[in-house]
């Protein structure tokens, strides 16, 4: 009778499955997670450890990708959850601590809470370590922090980084001003555009390629492309990317709008509608549309103007390919609602010019200059960003 090895075995069977989920189009979008006919073998015999969150998941049942992998016969030692949880259920900001997985028994390791980086003892005895996290293509989303120092410690300790990538729902759009190092934070590490356009494997060569790692160390990487996937492709997530970010909508103006949080005013957090609104009770008889923000056990336990009716925007139906016909960020709505806004000197906080990435922006909005100003000053740093992007992509 012939021998089959049993991790060959469910290699077969994982590549069977995965033609038959993805059977209905051979040009569907497939994200790197999901082929594991062109991983599963690599794995055999490693000893892994995981950065993943709700996003992780494989197939169209959406099934979490630890428990996908460890049915097919992966050796997962450890969990590394970035912001959010590993579950994604924590709330923005929120420090998650290092705890076990009750469905696995795995020990789960925060990295969004006493330290971003993994520490050699969290990484003891681990010699693969996978990163499958969507990100959403905005400088200020943390999760690309995250990887930045998880390749650092990766690269520390001499041990490979598998990325299973994943499509940018954003991944048309390259614009803003590029961070002025000055004003580097977790919410932006790299001299890079608020809307950078590239993936997670992408931007992970970028890391290694422009040594901004500690001490320019180089992290080792293996790389599971999407197949069928270009940066103008329209793509949307099929698990929510974070709390707040709970629809195709908010996803897409997320770029536009999180500069927000550098505000007074609401983003619409402590609603079910957040990142398509933005308001502030000071805003009424400037606007007839409001919205009330109040806690949300998960999503937002005290957001800004709890309890308050701000009145503002409502974006719940704003044309979104606007932003992908132009490439482009929207400037209006911060230059609109600072003008509209009557408490000037207080509009702005600190953490403004963090998620900005510079104090510029700040200075020519209250100078009352126009967003065509705005968008020459980021020149020609934007244009040198994309030529060194360039290097990196992997995907049209």
């Amino acid at each position: 009778m012939l021998k089959i090895n049993a991790f060959k075995l469910l290699t077969i069977l994982a590549c069977f499955t995965a033609a038959v989920s993805f059977g209905q189009s051979r040009h569907a979008i497939i994200p790197g997670a999901d082929q594991t006919q062109l991983y599963l073998d690599y794995l055999k015999g490693k000893n892994i450890g995981m950065v993943v969150n709700q996003t992780s998941v494989i197939g169209a049942r959406l099934t979490p990708s630890v428990d996908s992998l460890l049915k097919l016969g992966a050796t997962i030692k450890k969990i590394f959850g970035p912001e959010h949880g590993f579950r994604g259920d924590a709330s923005n900001g929120a420090t998650v601590n290092d705890s076990n997985d009750p469905k696995t028994g795995l020990p789960v390791i925060s990295l969004y809470g006493k330290h971003y980086k993994p520490t050699p003892t969290d990484l003891q005895g681990i010699n693969l370590m996978i990163f499958d996290v969507q990100d959403v293509g905005a400088r200020f989303y943390t999760y690309i922090s995250t990887l930045h120092y998880v390749m650092e410690g990766c690269a520390e300790n001499n041990i490979e980084l598998m990325i299973l990538d994943r499509p940018n729902p954003n991944g048309f759009c390259v614009d803003g001003p590029v961070l002025d190092t000055a004003f580097r934070s977790f919410v932006g590490m790299h001299p890079i555009p608020i809307s950078h356009g590239m993936t997670i494997a992408e931007y992970a060569q970028m890391i290694n390629g422009e040594g901004w790692l500690k001490n320019h160390v180089q992290c080792k990487l293996k790389i599971i492309k999407v197949a069928n996937y270009k940066h103008s492709d329209s793509y949307v997530l099929p698990v929510n990317p974070s709390p707040n970010l709970n629809s195709n909508q908010s996803v897409l103006l997320y770029p536009s709008l999180c500069l927000f949080e550098g505000t007074v005013l609401s983003l619409g957090r402590g609603t079910y509608s957040p990142f398509v609104q933005v308001g502030h009770p000071l805003l009424k008889g400037k606007y007839s549309y409001s919205f009330t923000p109040v806690s949300i056990v998960g999503m937002s336990e005290d957001p800004p103007q709890k309890n308050q009716v701000c009145y503002g925007i409502d974006l719940k139906n704003y044309d979104t390919g606007l932003i992908k016909a132009t490439g482009k960020l929207n400037l209006t709505w911060l230059i609109a609602l600072y003008n509209a806004y009557p408490d000037k000197p207080h509009f702005f906080n600190a953490y403004f010019a963090k998620l900005a990435g510079t104090d510029k922006l700040r200075k020519q909005i209250e100078a009352g200059e126009t967003e065509r100003q705005i968008r020459e000053s980021w020149e020609p740093a934007l244009s040198k960003y994309k030529f060194m992007r360039r290097k990196y992509l992997l995907y049209k």
